[in-house]
């Protein structure tokens, strides 16, 4: 198991980042709140991992704090729920509000989030309640600045949908709904996220 790698941001795309440790590159997805508070390309790291071993790939996933691996380390052993939709739930909602969803019983804030179900909305609330005072301390926002990118943010934001599992048209289509011309690609993924299951 690889606990965290500590390295130089060789490559940012979001949501994969690629983190030189020694000479060694090595691929890392992660959740939008952890990508966005990466620091630029060429300086140093430290991310905390999780590694998914399965039959035809070994898939490393890494975030910023601590609060985020364990929630994420919760939620894959929820029935329902792999990483993938792991990693769209802490893309979606920060670590805090997730945990107050679940305390105030809030189905219909969850299952906004990208792959939630009203099933599987409430098979959170109920597995996740007993584990929420190991997530509650920290937060986890996304922040809401941003860094200079060298392609536009609603492009940017419209390619990390995509890779979290959107079809491009969707994708595209839910990002110029929330986007305007002062918000950061962070800020129009979480909008996009957080408006899914809408109407």
């Amino acid at each position: 198991m690889i606990g965290f790698l500590r390295g130089v941001v060789h490559e940012k795309k979001a949501p994969h980042v690629v983190i030189e440790v020694q000479g060694v590159g090595y691929d890392v997805e992660t959740p939008m709140s952890s990508f966005f508070s990466l620091p630029a390309v060429g300086e140093a790291v430290l991310l905390r991992t999780h590694l998914v071993v399965r039959e035809d790939a070994h898939i490393l996933y890494g975030f910023v704090t601590e609060q985020e691996r364990a929630l994420f380390r919760s939620l894959i052993k929820v029935n329902g729920v792999g990483p993938k939709v792991a990693l769209g739930i802490l893309s979606g909602v920060s670590v805090d509000d997730f945990c107050l969803c679940v305390s105030d019983n809030n189905v219909s804030a969850l299952v906004r989030l990208p792959g939630i179900g009203k099933k599987t909305a409430e098979r959170l609330i109920i597995d996740m309640r007993d584990r929420l005072p190991e997530h509650a301390i920290g937060t986890a926002s996304l922040p809401t600045g941003a860094v200079s990118r060298p392609v536009s943010a609603i492009e940017e934001a419209i390619s990390a949908l995509v890779a979290l599992g959107y079809k491009p048209q969707d994708a595209e289509k839910r990002a110029k709904a929330v986007a305007d011309d002062d918000a950061s690609s962070a800020q129009i993924i979480r909008s996009a996220l957080q408006s899914a299951g809408t109407k």
